[in-house]
């Protein structure tokens, strides 16, 4: 208990311009003051959340590393067993340097909440408090219970079976636990979701909103969770991808609580501009007044434990001269997946993939097909310029949007098709996606598979680079099928053939001004010869090396080789295998310090 305190009464302070609550430093109060006082044990469940953040959670190496790749992006850079390259092509050793310390990040955060959740109601304020400080102290429980479930869901889903550690570390009577089946540590994680759902307020009746939990935001992860509870995993015994005989009650459970959040819209709603929900996450000024983002990660402080290096490491690629400072370009889009969005109609293309950066001069100018990044993170949308590589932007953990799907997905899972407000709930998220082209919408499937597949494309389209696709694919048993899908994709691509037949080999391109307008407008606004980027990317163009006087040559379809689909360095997803890779291997240091716990099968 001692060394848990001293870890998490550090000076928290939490920047004001980010709508962090500001806290006292309780560093020289007993250990048995702390659950006596809302206040600090206010403290101590802040110091949960502190694990979220930083290069060790989802300011990086969690958001950026861990969900690539798939059928959208993948990590810049040439394969190496023992970093992050070697995390996306599906080759990462166990002694791989990117693994270890989020390992420990996410087993911290589980301590930590395990002590709240021992301590706070034994609290003589949780039962015996004022009207206040019970309500105060229950909120504070069910914040420590779903953080807990958070941290052991990331932890699931990355490594499979772990030990279940719910208790203080210092309760344990054996330090070294063995490897539980998953399942049941989430059937506790559901439990405790349903427990903390009704101790967490809803977000208008609570001081915290979006960067604490409330109600909404519980309930979300709650129908999460059910869902990969629901849904395909890879098993230990036998080793192969496999779902539960009772499947669909945990559908069940996901509707049931998709359905009560969208039955609160002043909740909760969709936000009528698909843009404004990252450049929200970028700012002190919202822009989210529907507040759709129900849970994010909020990064502050400057510094590589409690910021994110979001905009930096990922993002819109800057040059280190242009007036915003450097960053960007550490995760590429696939270039097939560019064309998977509806070539005018659909705005979120735009916003999710770059197909410009910033050069020197603090312009824009179009790049090759082989650099694409992923749009919905950018230094420019900040106001932090200079050297810094911390920059304060925030991690989306749960939007509605998501919610709509789940809810569209369940549904249709539960009763072998579509009803209509299944229906309604998906295209809620198209409409919003083709605001002023209305006219271009899919047609809507009324059939199980159809429908389905429709739920599969609008994921991949809307959640594009926030870490979600790839573990979709994985409870849907779809990884392994779409990684060969977009290879072949990308084989069409390079030989120009099939959907492809009239994308150009190369573009022709020069500096334009960068406005800092909306997205759809900024890609339209580059400067292409032979039109705008609407025109260009489907036409064949001039098809020669040699670019137009006063132009730039950027390879297109020529971005894609031989080399970049199956090369050993370069190639996409190269390393991946079915019943091996839906998981990582666990880190050298963990089994080197608890001896019961056993390797990932294919690792060594």
């Amino acid at each position: 208990m001692r060394s848990f305190l001293i870890l998490f009464f550090f000076a928290i302070a939490f920047s004001a311009c980010k709508k962090f609550l500001t806290i006292e430093n309780p560093s020289t109060i007993s250990q048995d003051a702390v659950f006596t006082s809302v206040s600090n044990t206010n403290s101590a469940v802040i110091g949960v959340y502190a694990m979220l953040i930083g290069d060790n959670g989802y300011g990086n190496r969690i958001s950026c590393l861990f969900p690539q790749s798939a059928d959208d992006f993948k990590t810049s850079g040439d394969y190496s067993p023992d970093d992050r390259r070697g995390i996306s092509t599906y080759g990462a050793s166990a002694g791989n340097s990117d693994l270890p310390n989020p390992f420990n990040q996410l087993f911290k955060g589980i301590e930590r909440a395990n002590v709240c959740i021992k301590y706070i109601p034994r609290s003589p304020l949780y039962t015996g408090g004022s009207a206040t400080e019970q309500a105060q102290m229950k909120k504070l429980y069910g914040e420590a219970l779903t953080l807990r479930a958070q941290f052991y869901f990331e932890a699931l889903r990355n490594w499979g079976d772990l030990p279940a550690q719910l208790v203080p570390a210092a309760d344990l009577k054996d330090m070294y636990l063995a490897r539980t089946d998953k399942d049941s540590i989430y059937r506790q994680l559901l439990d405790d979701l349903a427990l903390a759902e009704d101790l967490v307020p809803w977000r208008t009746e609570s001081p915290d909103q979006n960067l604490r939990l409330t109600k909404g935001a519980v309930k979300g992860i709650r129908a999460r969770i059910a869902l990969a509870v629901g849904g395909y995993s890879l098993r230990t015994n036998p080793h192969v991808m496999a779902r539960r005989e009772d499947y669909k009650k945990f559908y069940q459970i996901a509707y049931d609580e998709c359905a009560d959040i969208m039955a609160h819209p002043e909740q909760h709603s969709l936000n009528p501009v698909y843009e404004q929900l990252f450049k929200t996450l970028h700012a002190a000024t919202r822009t989210d007044n529907a507040h759709e983002l129900m849970f994010e990660i909020g990064a502050y402080g400057g510094n590589a434990s409690t910021d994110s290096k979001l905009g930096y490491y990922n993002g819109l690629k800057h040059n280190t001269s242009s007036r915003f400072g450097g960053g960007g370009g550490g995760i590429n889009a696939l270039p097939v997946y560019f064309y998977e969005f509806d070539s005018t109609g659909d705005c979120r293309r735009d916003v999710t993939i770059n197909i410009f950066e910033i050069d020197a001069s603090s312009q824009k100018i179009a790049i090759m097909a082989g650099a694409l990044t992923d749009g919905k993170y950018r230094r420019s949308w900040t106001g932090i310029t200079g050297t810094s590589q911390n920059l304060a932007i925030n991690w989306p953990i749960l939007r509605f949007a998501d919610v709509l799907l789940m809810y569209a997905e369940a549904d249709n899972e539960i009763n072998e098709g579509p009803s209509a407000k299944a229906q309604d709930a998906l295209l809620q998220v198209q409409k919003r996606a083709f605001a002023g082209h209305l006219d271009r919408l899919p047609v809507m499937p009324a059939d199980k598979q159809g429908f389905f597949d429709a739920i599969v494309h609008e994921r991949l389209l809307e959640f594009g680079g926030e870490g979600i696709r790839k573990y979709d694919l994985i409870r849907w048993n779809l990884l392994a099928t779409k990684i060969a899908e977009t290879r072949d994709k990308l084989r069409q691509f390079m030989n120009g053939e099939g959907r492809y037949a009239n994308v150009p080999l190369y573009l022709y391109a020069k500096a334009a001004p960068y406005s800092l307008t909306n997205s759809v407008d900024e890609t339209q606004t580059l400067d292409l010869y032979g039109g705008p980027a609407a025109q260009v990317l489907f036409q064949p163009g001039l098809g020669v090396a040699t670019a137009p006087a006063g132009y730039s040559v950027k390879n297109w379809r020529m971005a894609v080789n031989e080399d970049y689909l199956t090369g050993a360095r370069k190639g996409y997803a190269i390393y991946f295998e079915a019943n091996k890779k839906e998981l990582l291997p666990i880190p050298t240091d963990a089994l080197n310090a608890n001896y019961k716990l056993v390797q990932n099968q294919g690792y060594n």
